[in-house]
Protein backbone atom coordinates (compact mmCIF):
# COMPACT_ATOMS: atom_id res chain seq x y z
CA UNK A 1 0.00 0.00 0.00
CA UNK A 2 2.64 2.63 0.85
CA UNK A 3 4.97 2.02 -2.19
CA UNK A 4 1.91 2.34 -4.58
CA UNK A 5 1.05 6.12 -2.54
CA UNK A 6 4.60 7.07 -3.52
CA UNK A 7 4.45 5.98 -6.71
CA UNK A 8 1.50 7.96 -6.95
CA UNK A 9 2.87 11.13 -5.17
CA UNK A 10 5.94 11.00 -7.50
CA UNK A 11 3.54 10.72 -10.85
CA UNK A 12 1.34 13.28 -9.14
CA UNK A 13 4.03 15.89 -8.26
CA UNK A 14 5.74 15.49 -11.71
CA UNK A 15 1.94 16.07 -13.77
CA UNK A 16 1.74 19.13 -12.07
CA UNK A 17 4.88 20.67 -11.88
CA UNK A 18 4.49 20.11 -15.96
CA UNK A 19 0.92 21.28 -16.12
CA UNK A 20 2.17 24.66 -13.68
CA UNK A 21 4.85 25.30 -16.54
CA UNK A 22 2.44 24.60 -19.88
CA UNK A 23 0.21 27.40 -18.73
CA UNK A 24 0.53 30.72 -19.56
CA UNK A 25 0.85 33.73 -16.56
CA UNK A 26 -1.38 36.26 -16.26
CA UNK A 27 1.10 38.55 -18.19
CA UNK A 28 0.50 37.45 -21.11
CA UNK A 29 -3.12 38.31 -21.01
CA UNK A 30 -2.24 42.10 -20.60
CA UNK A 31 -3.39 43.01 -24.06
CA UNK A 32 -7.03 42.27 -23.48
CA UNK A 33 -7.45 44.92 -20.78
CA UNK A 34 -7.52 47.24 -22.98
CA UNK A 35 -10.07 45.96 -25.00
CA UNK A 36 -8.72 42.97 -27.09
CA UNK A 37 -11.51 40.24 -27.65
CA UNK A 38 -11.47 38.15 -24.52
CA UNK A 39 -12.48 41.35 -22.75
CA UNK A 40 -16.04 41.40 -23.13
CA UNK A 41 -16.84 37.85 -21.93
CA UNK A 42 -18.69 37.00 -18.60
CA UNK A 43 -16.05 35.59 -17.07
CA UNK A 44 -13.18 38.89 -17.55
CA UNK A 45 -10.01 38.59 -19.31
CA UNK A 46 -8.77 35.18 -18.07
CA UNK A 47 -12.46 34.05 -19.89
CA UNK A 48 -13.47 30.19 -18.68
CA UNK A 49 -11.16 27.68 -16.83
CA UNK A 50 -9.85 25.53 -19.83
CA UNK A 51 -8.68 22.12 -19.75
CA UNK A 52 -4.94 23.02 -18.22
CA UNK A 53 -6.23 24.56 -15.20
CA UNK A 54 -8.93 21.97 -14.59
CA UNK A 55 -6.46 19.45 -14.83
CA UNK A 56 -3.68 21.41 -13.03
CA UNK A 57 -6.40 21.44 -10.00
CA UNK A 58 -7.29 17.92 -10.57
CA UNK A 59 -3.83 16.57 -10.07
CA UNK A 60 -3.41 19.14 -6.88
CA UNK A 61 -5.98 17.33 -5.60
CA UNK A 62 -4.69 14.02 -6.11
CA UNK A 63 -1.32 15.13 -4.34
CA UNK A 64 -2.78 16.74 -1.25
CA UNK A 65 -5.25 13.25 -0.96
CA UNK A 66 -2.35 11.02 -1.23
CA UNK A 67 0.24 13.69 0.63
CA UNK A 68 -2.83 13.09 3.47
CA UNK A 69 -3.08 9.47 2.71
CA UNK A 70 1.02 8.74 3.60
CA UNK A 71 0.96 10.48 6.71
CA UNK A 72 -1.96 8.28 7.89
CA UNK A 73 -0.20 4.94 6.71
CA UNK A 74 2.80 5.70 8.04
CA UNK A 75 1.50 7.35 11.40
CA UNK A 76 1.74 3.69 13.19
CA UNK A 77 5.16 2.90 11.67
CA UNK A 78 8.36 2.80 14.60
CA UNK A 79 10.99 5.01 13.63
CA UNK A 80 13.91 3.31 12.64
CA UNK A 81 17.05 2.35 15.11
CA UNK A 82 19.05 5.19 16.02
CA UNK A 83 23.01 4.65 16.09
CA UNK A 84 22.57 6.03 20.23
CA UNK A 85 20.26 3.07 20.86
CA UNK A 86 22.40 0.14 18.53
CA UNK A 87 25.67 1.63 20.58
CA UNK A 88 24.20 2.27 23.95
CA UNK A 89 23.44 -1.86 25.48
CA UNK A 90 27.23 -1.96 24.48
CA UNK A 91 28.15 0.71 26.51
CA UNK A 92 26.59 -0.86 29.59
CA UNK A 93 27.84 -3.84 29.68
CA UNK A 94 30.77 -4.46 32.25
CA UNK A 95 34.53 -3.28 31.41
CA UNK A 96 36.60 -6.88 30.83
CA UNK A 97 40.06 -5.87 30.97
CA UNK A 98 42.25 -6.96 28.52
CA UNK A 99 44.10 -10.34 29.69
CA UNK A 100 48.11 -9.41 29.65
CA UNK A 101 50.69 -11.90 28.27
CA UNK A 102 51.89 -13.87 31.08
CA UNK A 103 55.77 -12.55 32.46
CA UNK A 104 58.44 -13.95 32.90
CA UNK A 105 59.20 -13.45 36.73
CA UNK A 106 61.43 -10.81 37.40
CA UNK A 107 64.87 -12.11 39.27
CA UNK A 108 66.30 -9.28 41.72
CA UNK A 109 69.36 -8.00 40.71
CA UNK A 110 72.67 -9.45 42.84
CA UNK A 111 73.25 -6.89 45.74
CA UNK A 112 77.20 -6.46 45.88
CA UNK A 113 78.10 -7.89 49.18
CA UNK A 114 80.69 -5.55 51.05
CA UNK A 115 83.39 -7.84 53.22
CA UNK A 116 83.04 -6.84 56.80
Amino acid sequence: MYTILVVVQVLAAISLIGLVLLQHGKGADAGAAFGSGASGTVFGARGSANFLSRATAVCATVFFLVSLSLAYVVQGRKAPDSIVEKIAPVADAPAVAPQAAPQEPKAEPETPKVPE
